[in-house]
């Protein structure tokens, strides 16, 4: 496995959560610094020793409602 993609939203209470796309990985954290260290945590307690991925990609996902009228 070359890489693992993290969906990211921001939390309705602040903050942000990731979600790996295709497994069962799932964290969050107060910042941006602090969620690159609690995925990468999160990675590497999920995968065995070298069988994990060798790059994280963290896609942030924006969410904005507009009127029609």
């Amino acid at each position: 496995m070359n890489e693992i993609i993290f969906s990211v939203t921001s939390a309705p209470e602040g903050g942000f959560m990731a979600q790996a796309l295709g497994h069962c990985i799932y964290t969050e954290a107060d910042d941006w610094i602090g969620l690159r260290a609690a995925v990468r945590e999160a990675v590497l307690c999920h995968f065995d020793a070298g069988k994990g991925p060798a790059m994280i990609r963290l896609l942030r996902v924006e969410e904005e409602v507009l009127a029609v009228s």
